[in-house]
């Protein structure tokens, strides 16, 4: 590998999330977004349909899960098969990728619940 090659994987490796341009941002965002951490979450282990999905993440609208999950298939962190019945059937799963974003934001995801109390006293609202 030459040089170059090894310095222009060094910079995506070791990007600068700050700096505007930098490509970890457009999947940081991907993975932050309202909804996207909830998708991740759902799928967990799971196969799931879209409507299975839907009724597991209460309040996502159609088109933010459809959004969400072509986005992710995008990404590489979501498989779609498409299965020949009538009438056609699609489900979801996390890839390889997939399941190690999954295990970053789980852990995001128990420490916030873990910590909630904390966090709703200290902005005054003491309710869960």
């Amino acid at each position: 590998m030459s040089d170059s090659n090894i310095n222009s994987i060094q910079k995506v490796r070791h990007g600068k999330l700050l700096d505007i341009n930098c490509p970890s941002r457009q999947v940081l965002q991907h993975i932050a977004s309202r909804w996207g951490i909830l998708v991740l979450i759902a799928l967990d282990k799971d196969t799931l349909r879209f409507n299975e999905l839907r009724k597991k993440i209460v309040g996502i609208s159609e088109k933010m899960l459809s959004q969400t999950l072509q986005t992710f298939e995008k990404d590489g962190f979501i498989h779609r098969t498409m299965l020949p019945v009538m009438p056609p059937h699609t489900e979801y799963s996390l890839t390889p990728l997939g399941l190690e974003v999954y295990q970053q934001v789980i852990q995001l995801s128990d420490w916030i619940e873990h910590n909630l109390p904390r966090v709703l006293e200290a902005s005054g609202n003491d309710q869960v």
